[in-house]
């Protein structure tokens, strides 16, 4: 496996550089490095939006867009909803994401 380098602000606005494994998720790596801000309720079902970041806006196309569902529990999120708006369940780390800035939504 390889690494890649995330930088996430967490909602404290304290930056996070956190190595990941390439095949995880987003939402893995913030509860296993203690991201405040990360809830995790369901567990990375897709199903209730406390794992919800902004991507840096130049990182929005390597990331890509939201499937449907994801979307949908986008709208149920507690923080604004933004053009970069993602659920970090969703987020599968490649290798393209070395380097990611993200950012954790507030409530």
């Amino acid at each position: 496996m390889t690494d890649v380098l995330l930088h996430i602000t967490d909602a404290s606005g304290t930056e996070h550089e956190i190595k990941a494994a390439v095949g995880q998720n987003i939402m893995e790596v913030a509860v296993a490095n203690r991201v405040d801000g990360i809830d995790a309720e369901c567990g990375g079902a897709c199903s209730c939006a406390t794992c919800h970041v902004y991507v840096a806006e130049h990182w929005a196309d390597a990331v890509g867009e939201p499937n449907a569902l994801e979307a949908e529990m986008l709208d149920f999120a507690r923080a604004e909803r933004r053009p970069t708006s993602r659920l970090s369940c969703q987020i599968r780390i490649t290798s393209e994401l070395d380097g990611l800035k993200l950012a954790v939504a507030a409530d």
